[in-house]
């Protein structure tokens, strides 16, 4: 019977340090869960990606603008934006685009200026927003994507033409020769007064 007891006591230690084990292993696993571990988790978007997005998005809006239709734009988006906006609603967003028949080509061949860095912010989702500093216009851009199915599919969008910047001339006038001038009949050597006092 002593056997018993000791037997019963190993089972009892080895049900006690199983125990412990999973009790410390489940602790270690939920560590992640927090909320510091979630942000350093959350990677900022590469530019290549920022920028992929950027170009196929505003170039999609482009080809809808040209030919009137909608519904790939709108396909393409996210289900959340897909239940607020129809094919129709996006042809009346984005009239006067189209009645100005403006280009948004310029986005498949210059870089985006990035007003921010491309991050996700606390819900997740990704906005970019930024310019094409194309002239006389530029075209500026506010978008949001949001994550679906482990692809980003477009969750709002603003496309704005504002006048671009006017910059001085590039080419700087050659400066005029400093020749001797006259000076209340005295004529200017470096610097100095032909008379002396």
């Amino acid at each position: 019977m002593n056997e018993n007891k000791k037997m019963s006591s190993c089972v009892r230690w080895w049900i006690a340090a199983l125990f412990l084990a999973a009790v410390l292993t489940g602790a270690a696993s939920a560590q992640p869960n927090t909320p510091q571990a979630k942000q350093a988790s959350a990677q900022p978007v590469s530019s290549s990606q920022a920028l992929y997005l950027v170009r196929s998005t505003l170039l999609t809006l482009n080809d809808a603008n040209h030919s009137g239709n909608y519904t790939v734009l709108h396909d393409l988006a996210a289900p959340d934006f897909q239940a607020r906006n129809s094919a129709a609603d996006l042809a009346q967003s984005f009239a006067d685009l189209r009645r100005r028949n403006f280009d948004l080509f310029a986005a498949a061949l210059l870089p985006p200026q990035f007003s921010v860095d491309p991050s996700l912010d606390a819900n997740g989702k990704m906005r970019l927003t930024g310019f094409f500093p194309t002239r006389p216009l530029q075209i500026s851009f506010d978008l949001t994507f949001q994550s679906v199915g482990g692809q980003w599919r477009l969750f709002g969008i603003a496309v704005a033409t504002p006048e671009g910047p006017t910059t001085q001339s590039k080419i700087i006038p050659p400066s005029p020769r400093h020749s001797p001038e006259l000076l209340h009949g005295f004529r200017l050597f470096s610097g100095n007064v032909g008379l002396r006092w």
